[in-house]
């Protein structure tokens, strides 16, 4: 399995809208729940005319690594619009991101993730997270997926980027 980090950087990002469906009972052992929702959205878009306006993502509200997190699987969208009982409408907010690309099997984002904690340390970067009783909250913590599984097969060869709002 290979896997890479490039450099990780800091960059300023316009707020951006989305849909998104949620849930708050996804473990690491069962996060396929939350990946398999991605059709449903692409679904929704599609019987509505949307075009995505970027790659899917995941977004990571709160994280409690033994326990359930609260995660979101969304798509941005060229512009808000109205959501339902199944999918929902938000918007990414705007602000400075910490931000490091990865290229290879998504497993590796743990390591990836790790690195790009010790970066900010580093660097005296700050981000905006804060503790609740459910876990570790989170601003807004995504993982972007730019490679398509039917284009791109080989999960080696993936190419992701992960990208955390900071103070």
């Amino acid at each position: 399995m290979t896997t890479s980090a490039t450099r990780h950087w800091v960059e300023d990002r316009a707020a951006r809208p989305y849909v998104y469906v949620s849930d708050d009972s996804v473990f690491m052992d069962n996060f396929a729940v939350i990946a398999d929702r991605f059709g449903e959205l692409f679904g929704w878009l599609a019987q509505r005319g949307i075009q995505p306006s970027g790659p899917p993502f995941f977004k990571y509200n709160v994280i409690n690594m033994p326990g359930p997190m609260t995660i979101e699987a969304g798509i941005p969208v060229p512009q808000m619009c109205e959501g339902d009982e199944a999918v929902m409408a938000g918007i990414l907010p705007a602000g400075r991101y910490g931000t490091v690309r990865h290229v290879g099997h998504p497993d590796g984002l743990a390591r990836v993730t790790g690195e790009l904690l010790a970066w900010a340390a580093d660097e005296g970067l700050e981000f905006d997270q804060w503790d609740t009783p459910a876990g570790h909250a989170w601003a807004c913590r995504t993982e972007w997926y730019y490679s398509d599984p039917v284009e791109v097969p080989d999960l080696n060869d993936w190419e992701m980027e992960l990208a955390v709002k900071l103070v």
